[in-house]
Order: structure tokens, then C-alpha cells, then sequence
């Protein structure tokens, strides 16, 4: 269980999209303050909003952010890309690029910020991954979002003996900047946002945003040829 009233949060790729949404609904639940970054911040008019630069690929820049921002009990693990193109159809290099952002930054962040969520008190760590990491046919974004879920169940564990709540969060398809050219269904990222409250709050260990992320996990228990995109 974690407390959003009063928490110090920070919230990766908060300035926009679904980033901005968990900013706007943490702190209608009463957090004191949150850290945003982004690569070029903008200035917020909210003086409990304050943005901070973050290049997640690159550690000394990760280390920047740990020295502005000390007093974090919440760590939201939201920054990250995506490659539309399927396993064999993309380069090596993007692969990697790809992974860089979607995994080994997420790590990087646990790392560094551990430490500090431990001296606050535990508080909790939140990473952000799909529904796509269930489902086979979704291309290189969705084998770099199981590594991040598989590496999310790993640090649960270590985490918990300094009392830091580590909680996944998969969704399927939500209307932000980077699904606007999908002409799908799409979740309203405030719902999104309002769950995610609810779960650190509840002390959950996993939050299932939707449907499509309940129906992609309950795929797990039967045939590995059952995991396609429908």
C-alpha cells in the first residue's frame, strides 16, 4: 500500500500523453509534488509541477535527476518509444535503440532511485508496459515490453525488503501521440490514470488497465499458439 496524499512523485515522460494524465490524476489525489521530465522540459504554470531534463538512455543523465530530486517516494517509469516493424524487419540497431528506452533506461531508473526510495520510506515503483507483452505477432515493441514485465516481476522481490511497492501496469491501445495514426478503439488515458491511483493506493502488485490487457494476460495459461494479435 502506498500513500499518494503528500507523495513526492516522479513521473518519466510526464509532460504529455499518458504521462501528463498520472501528473493530473496523482495530484488530484492530494500528492505535494511531482517531477516531469522530458528531454526538452517546458515551464508548467503549477508550481507543484516541476520539470526536469531526462535523456533516458543516458546514465549520467538519470544521475542528474536523482541529485534534483532527493525526496521521491514514487517512481513512475513511463518514458518510452516504439518501432512498428515486426522481429525480422527491423535493423539490429534500432532493435537495440529500442530496448535502450523501453528496458535498460526503466532499470537504469530502479537502480539509481532504489536508494532513494528506500531512505523516504519505501513508497513505491511503477513501470509502465502493454498489454503487448502477452501477445506474440506485435513486433519488436512487444518483445522489449515482456522484457520490461519480466524485469518488473524480478525486482518486486528485492525491492520489497527495503518496503518499495513494485507495480506493473499493462493497456492496450490509449489515445495518446503515439497511437493517433491507429484508427482503433482507444482508452481514455484519465481512466488509465485514475486505475493507476487506485492500485498504489491498494498496495496491487499488477494493474490491468483494460480489457484487452486482462484478455492478452489470461492467454498465458494455454497454448503459446493462442498468443496473436486478434
Amino acid at each position: 500500500m502506498t500513500t499518494v496524499k503528500n507523495a513526492v512523485v516522479l513521473v518519466t515522460g510526464g509532460q504529455r500523453g499518458l504521462g501528463k494524465a498520472f501528473t493530473d490524476a496523482l495530484l488530484a489525489e492530494g500528492a505535494a509534488k511531482v517531477y516531469v521530465t522530458a528531454r526538452t522540459p517546458k515551464p508548467s504554470e503549477d508550481p507543484r509541477i516541476v520539470p526536469l531534463p531526462l535523456e533516458v538512455n543516458d546514465e549520467q543523465s538519470i544521475l542528474r535527476l536523482a541529485e534534483a530530486a532527493p525526496d521521491v517516494t514514487i517512481v513512475i517509469n513511463n518514458a518510452g518509444a516504439t518501432v512498428r516493424q515486426g522481429l525480422t524487419e527491423v535493423g539490429l540497431e534500432d532493435t537495440r535503440n529500442l530496448f535502450e528506452t523501453n528496458v535498460f533506461g526503466p532499470l537504469r531508473v530502479a537502480q539509481v532511485f532504489a536508494p532513494i526510495l528506500a531512505a523516504n520510506g519505501g513508497g513505491a515503483l511503477v513501470n509502465v508496459s502493454s498489454a503487448l507483452s502477452w501477445l506474440a505477432g506485435s513486433g519488436i515493441y512487444g518483445a522489449s515490453k515482456a522484457a520490461l514485465w519480466s524485469l518488473t516481476n524480478s525486482l518486486r522481490p528485492l525491492l520489497a525488503k527495503a518496503g518499495t511497492q513494485v507495480l506493473g501496469v499493462h493497456l492496450g491501445y490509449t489515445d495518446t501521440d503515439m497511437t493517433a495514426a491507429l484508427d482503433v478503439p482507444k482508452n481514455d488515458p484519465a481512466d488509465v490514470a485514475k486505475g493507476l491511483v487506485v492500485a498504489l493506493v491498494n498496495g496491487d502488485s499488477e494493474y490491468l488497465a483494460d480489457d484487452a490487457s486482462r484478455y492478452a494476460k489470461s492467454l498465458l495459461t494455454g497454448d503459446p499458439k493462442t498468443l496473436v494479435i486478434v
